[in-house]
């Protein structure tokens, strides 16, 4: 019986996440990918066609599986058919659809009566008809992630503007245009087993400067009872429960109001400072929740960390070109802080800024005992190290 992972491009997640945590399990994993010539050489990958949930079947066939499951936006869907034609636990395919698909998710809260957003979609070569009292407004691909074409837009000129600049690289990208919703950004995490849902905690996230919404920072902020209450509720009219799930939602005067949902770990490392924070083996319980173990079992999730605190901070390119030097994986402690640096982009390639998470040269994090003393030993940490573009 094996472990089969499907995934895209090489992620931090899976090769420093699931791979250990399935070979600490006594379980062998292949990797299922459309890219296997991407991967490092040694990780056990098989050529598939990851999309279509026939080829994910076909391609367990030589060895059946114990567990499948993925860690990509857009394989959430596909790898959730195969799991139920395979008769393996694993998220609702209708979910996952609504997840990832903005303008289903919206259409599905409101017409549960639950935190209605004025979203218009825009098919791909169609002329966006958007009504003024809309702006300002976001636009973003309906499937998108990583922030990757998401625009704060002021009124119609610069919605036409920024739409005619997506399909110029993009023509076939469907588009979702919905109002903007100020507010504290937040986010909150969970692992399911389709009964019960439990909370891992939460992030306070901070961002660059409009029109993007590039993630710049993060601070550990588990949700009061309140937010906890209110989006298990919108969960729950989307479907969502089983595995691991990452929603953002914003806090503003009239209360929370949902951003999305991505059926999948919190990304960009977070999910692997998440383990160490909380302590606890995160991706091998995502693994034990597909092996059809109860959440009340092994998985250990817990929205406390006592007596100390996290912030995370992404080092962003500001500039296209070349990275000619950067510092290599650090970690150190200062005034009881334990620092880390992990790059996020190898020296020697070159790279169009975006203004999105696409930008990230490197993660820093710093766990300690309180907010001020983490943000001030961060801080000095950053001061020395040095990024180069050319």
């Amino acid at each position: 019986m094996r472990l089969y992972l499907t995934a895209l491009n090489p992620t931090d997640a899976v090769l420093e996440g699931f791979l250990p945590a399935a070979d600490a399990l006594g379980l062998p994993a292949t990797v299922l990918t459309d890219r296997p010539g991407q991967w490092p050489a040694g990780v056990p990958v098989r050529q598939c066609a990851v999309r279509d949930p026939a080829a994910i079947i076909a391609a367990t066939a030589a060895e059946p599986p114990a567990a499948l499951l993925s860690n990509s936006d857009h394989l959430q869907e596909a790898t959730a058919v195969a799991a139920a034609k395979l008769g393996l636990p694993g998220k609702d395919p209708e979910a996952a659809r609504r997840c990832k698909d903005k303008a289903v998710m919206r259409r599905t809260l409101a017409a549960a009566g639950l935190d209605p957003v004025r979203a218009v979609a825009v098919d791909p070569g169609a002329t966006p008809i958007v009504p003024a009292d809309v702006f300002p407004a976001v636009l973003k691909p309906r499937d998108g992630v990583a922030s990757e074409d998401a625009y704060l837009v002021t009124d119609r000129r610069e919605l036409a503007a920024r739409v005619t600049a997506i399909r110029r690289r993009r023509p076939e990208v469907a588009l979702v245009v919905e109002e903007y919703l100020a507010g504290e950004l937040r986010t909150y995490d969970t692992l399911g087993d389709g009964e019960s849902l439990a909370v891992l905690g939460g992030w306070r996230t901070g961002l660059g400067p409009p029109p993007t919404f590039t993630e710049m920072s993060l601070d550990w902020a588990p949700p009061p009872a309140d937010h906890d209450a209110g989006i298990r509720v919108l969960l729950g009219a989307l479907g969502v429960g089983f595995g691991a799930c990452h929603t953002e939602y914003v806090v503003r005067p009239d209360g929370i109001r949902l951003i999305e949902v991505n059926d999948r770990l919190i990304g960009d490392r977070m999910d692997l400072i998440l383990t160490d924070l909380l302590g606890v083996p995160l991706f091998a319980d995502v693994i034990r929740l597909h092996l059809g173990e109860p959440l009340a079992g092994p998985a250990r999730p817990g929205p406390a960390a006592p007596g100390r605190h996290a912030r995370v901070e992404y080092v962003c390119a500001d500039r296209s070109g070349r990275l000619t030097a950067a510092p290599g994986p650090v970690d150190t402690v200062r005034d009881g802080v334990r620092l880390s640096c992990r790059p996020m982009r190898e020296v020697g390639r070159v790279a169009e800024r975006t203004g999105t998470n696409r930008d990230y040269l490197a993660a820093l994090h710093g766990i300690g005992p309180d907010p001020d003393t983490v943000r001030a030993a961060l801080t000095a940490f950053r001061d020395g190290l040095r990024w180069t573009i050319t």
